[in-house]
């Protein structure tokens, strides 16, 4: 179970790298549009948990690759904009969330 601070750590993460995927769409995402959807902590707030939804969703494996290894870069403009909340920037691991292509899926299944 989440703590309050967990929770509102996360929101502010998921709020701070909404705006970096704007503002870096050329030289990180490639022209795919990004939405974080869910960011999980660790209880001691050193790990975030970044699940993304990728649209197009095509090779979404290669596109999360080459999103690891930016993820410095990312961590960094993250700590520029949390610098003053938090004390230690968290390590991001990212992940893609396919919760939209699963409900799609079971539609398609339905009819």
């Amino acid at each position: 179970m989440e703590t309050t601070r967990q929770q509102k750590v996360a929101r502010q993460i998921q709020k701070d790298l909404s705006e970096i995927f704007i503002q870096a769409t050329r030289e990180i995402t490639h022209g795919k549009m990004i939405t974080v959807t869910v960011v999980r902590m660790s209880p001691d707030l050193s790990l975030a948990k970044v699940y993304l939804s990728i649209f197009p969703s095509g090779d979404n494996g290669d596109f999360l690759e080459k999103l690891q290894q930016h993820s410095k870069h990312i961590r960094l403009e993250l700590g520029k904009k949390v610098r003053h909340q938090l004390r230690i920037v968290p390590e991001l691991a990212f992940f893609i969330d396919d919760s939209l292509d699963y409900a799609e899926h079971i539609d398609v299944l339905l009819k």
